[in-house]
């Protein structure tokens, strides 16, 4: 009997040795950047001899240049008379990040650079963006043609030119660069061979660079910031990337300035001499004032590119939480006759939004869509880079 209170007792001190280990600072739950010292399942220690090894984590690694977006829901579509196919839907989207502005011309040729020393031929030329496409029979437009994407004066302009298809390639290209260079930073404590990359249990690389999905686009377009009720009530919708329906602004060094690139009337570009803003197509991409959320050019200078394949009907179709259309489920490509020339629309239409330097105020609104194929290139479209955030801690 002794002996087996004796037990009782020495088990009771173990058992309540594991609580107090799992109960460690200051009675905090665990979470993914402190897990604590030992296993919440088994009672195992962590990182011994033989046990499960939690590497220090502080946080999602992010990439340069990358504005954190917090996710919630919104109104996608239009909000005015004749917007054509963008019905109305309400969505919730997931916290990412997204480039503050879009990708320049610098930020390609360093790319078509490291394609040119690490890459095939044949990978380098199909990354070249069409030059051709500033080519018009009745406009002087050679400048650009022979000076656009590798002129110094033009890094930071948006690159044009780029298809879906090549936009796509790049994303996977600055995802495999991006994480090459962290993990050199820190190799020699994560003992790599040469050229490798660090696993993603690490912590320390960033998730994939893509396009943002159509409703990540309209979401981080209208940067809805501060402008809700108390009871988190969307009080108003955004037309524009700013409050308001004028393109002008109301205030500072803005007041009575166009407030995008883009259009003005039919041969209008630019403005008269003495109040022009550029050289009458593309500007530089931090020329125009930011949204609430520091994202710059989100409407006019040019058109961008998102993921999704292009229908009509999408916003009847697809999920309200993290919207995105991958394919023609629920709305066939067959139903569109386009082999037989009844339309243009198939699997490889890709959304583009945003208006451009040569489209009227009517594409600048944040709701408004248009598609293109995956491969054709315009001096109108470019496009920036989105991520997912898997962590609410991000690592400075």
């Amino acid at each position: 009997m002794k002996n087996h209170l004796t037990y009782s007792i020495k088990a009771a001190a173990i058992v309540s040795l594991l609580a107090s280990s799992l109960a460690a600072c200051g009675g905090k739950k665990p979470n993914s950047t402190n897990p604590g010292k030992v296993s919440t399942a088994t009672g195992i220690p962590f990182n011994q001899d033989g046990s499960f090894q939690v590497k220090p984590f502080k946080g999602q690694a992010v990439g340069p240049n990358l504005v954190f977006i917090e996710g919630g829901s919104t109104v996608m579509g239009a909000f005015t008379e004749g917007a054509g196919n963008s019905a109305k839907k309400v969505v919730s989207v997931a916290s990412f990040f997204m480039d503050e502005a879009p990708v320049v011309n610098l930020n390609w040729t360093e790319y078509l650079d490291d394609l040119a020393a690490n890459a095939s031929e044949e990978e380098y030329q199909a990354a070249l963006p069409d030059e051709k496409v500033w080519k018009r029979e009745l406009a002087y437009n050679d400048p650009f043609i022979e000076n656009y994407l590798r002129h110094p004066g033009f890094r930071y302009y948006p690159v044009v030119g780029v298809s879906w298809t090549q936009a796509n390639k790049y994303c996977a290209w600055r995802t495999r660069a991006v994480n090459k260079y962290y993990s050199q930073k820190v190799g020699k404590a994560y003992d790599l061979e040469e050229g490798e990359t660090l696993p993603i249990e690490s912590g320390l690389i960033v998730p994939d660079y893509r396009l943002p999905t159509e409703a990540e686009w309209e979401y981080a377009a209208r940067g809805m910031v501060g402008t809700q009720s108390l009871d988190f009530v969307q009080s108003t919708q955004r037309v524009y990337p700013w409050n308001g329906l004028s393109l002008l602004g109301k205030e500072g060094a803005w007041q009575g300035r166009y407030l995008a690139n883009f259009k003005r009337s039919r041969g209008n570009y630019k403005g008269i001499a003495g109040e022009s803003d550029g050289n009458g197509a593309t500007s530089e991409v931090y020329d125009y004032p930011p949204n609430d959320l520091g994202l710059y050019d989100m409407v006019g200078n040019v058109n961008e590119w998102v993921a999704d394949v292009y229908r009509p009907c999408s916003f009847q179709d697809f999920d309200d939480f993290s919207p995105i259309r991958r394919d023609d489920t629920l709305d066939l490509e067959d139903d569109y006759d386009y082999k037989s020339y009844n339309s243009r629309i198939n699997n490889r239409s890709r959304v583009y939004k945003g208006g451009s330097w040569k489209d009227c105020a009517h594409w600048l609104q944040i709701g408004t869509r248009r598609y293109l194929d995956q491969d054709s290139a315009s001096a109108t479209i470019g496009f920036r880079c989105a991520m997912t955030s898997v962590s609410r801690a991000h690592a400075k």
